[in-house]
């Protein structure tokens, strides 16, 4: 039941929960670990995992997206990161991770964006992808919403397999005064691969994003581990319900349109493996992390972890972060873990959670018991 909380005389407010706040509830069966398929396909595109890299250049490079491909999960390159902006990044991303250490540091957030004042170049956002592409897996960009008509025709020419549009929060109905707002409806039906876009914390907003035509709608804003979102501009949704509230958009939007299912992507503020698992219980089919693999040895990041928000020019809302390293990226997602914190083995977690709850695969689970169970 949904009820509105007084918070003064003249605003109400909807109680919201954190994936903090709840907890899984086994069932009365319960199965062996390896009797559970975590397998998940979005369009002709099928994975062993439902875990897709982050598009932040402290998670994904070339070489990192490649590995997590092989592994079986989905790597998704920032095309306006480092990686399109320099011939060889490798310089730079060892000067940010060599900046100094406190977290907060304005000398740091004025360093990187001027590291990031380098413009794109469409040659390399046309090596980068044919890169990914030369080793076998499937091949994933990111753009934000204000770059994608500028660039997104280098990125299809390259041989994209999934297009991913990406913002703290991304709307089908963007108003501008001043330039012609993309129409995601009229992009999306005119390309040819399948698109995942977002973020989106809310049922309506939500539900629009599906009526575009997009194959998948990332879930989450202002919750990572880098963002400073809601200190910065007071947005912030609890992923708990922002999961649950776009799972109910893609069942509605389901009946509405005749059957077409569209993918629910949590995407940020999950740092462990029992985040993860909760995602999924929530209702997500997938989930994009960020800071969970920037701490494999693969990442470029060496243990620091930042996002796009951390650049901004004019509204700077996210931090480099230590996230430290657990061991490599396979140790990462399969174990063995060695560490009691969530921050390793994570597929592991996953397919053991869903065995003692009883669940065979990932819809199914998303049916599991809840309760609210906040930690104190």
């Amino acid at each position: 039941m949904t009820y509105e909380i007084e918070i003064g005389r003249g605003k109400r407010g909807r109680r919201a929960y954190s994936l903090d706040d709840i907890a899984i509830v086994p069932n009365r069966r319960t199965r062996d670990p390896q009797d559970v398929s975590v397998s998940w396909q979005i369009d002709a595109y099928k994975f062993d995992m439902p875990v897709i890299g982050a598009p932040m250049d402290s998670v994904m490079s070339p070489d990192s997206a490649i590995a997590l491909g092989r592994l079986g999960g989905l790597g998704v390159l920032d095309l306006e990161g480092l990686w399109t902006r320099y011939e060889n990044p490798q310089a730079v991303l060892d000067e940010i991770a060599g900046l100094d250490d406190e977290t907060s540091s304005p000398a740091v957030t004025r360093r990187m964006q001027e590291l990031y004042k380098a413009p794109i170049q469409p040659e390399l956002i046309r090596s980068r992808l044919a890169e990914i592409r030369a080793a076998g897996v499937t091949v994933a960009g990111s753009l934000t919403p204000q770059r994608t008509q500028e660039h997104y025709k280098t990125v299809v020419a390259a041989g994209v397999d999934i297009f991913v549009i990406r913002g703290t929060t991304v709307s089908a109905e963007h108003v501008s005064k001043t330039h012609e707002p993309l129409n995601l409806k009229q992009f999306i039906y005119e390309l040819d691969v399948p698109v995942i876009v977002g973020g989106a914390a809310g049922y309506t907003p939500a539900l629009h994003l599906m009526r575009t035509g997009a194959a998948g709608v990332l879930v989450g804003f202002g919750g990572g581990a880098t963002s400073t979102t809601r200190r910065a501009l007071g947005i912030h949704s609890p992923m708990a319900s922002a999961i649950s509230d776009v799972a109910a958009a893609r069942r509605d939007y389901m009946d509405e349109s005749g059957g077409r299912y569209v993918h629910v992507i949590a995407d940020g503020g999950m740092g462990s493996s029992g985040d993860i698992v909760k995602a999924i219980a929530m209702g997500a089919d997938a989930v994009m992390l960020g800071s969970a693999l920037a701490r494999a040895d693969e990442a470029p990041g060496r243990g620091w972890h930042w996002g796009p928000e951390a650049h901004h020019l004019e509204s700077p809302r996210g931090d480099r972060v230590n996230v430290g390293t657990v061991g490599p990226l396979k140790e990462v997602l399969f174990g063995p873990g060695h560490h009691t914190d969530g921050t390793s083995n994570l597929v592991g977690a996953l397919r053991r959670s869903m065995a003692t709850a009883g669940y065979s695969d990932l819809k199914e689970f998303q049916r599991v018991d809840v309760v609210v169970s906040p930690y104190n």
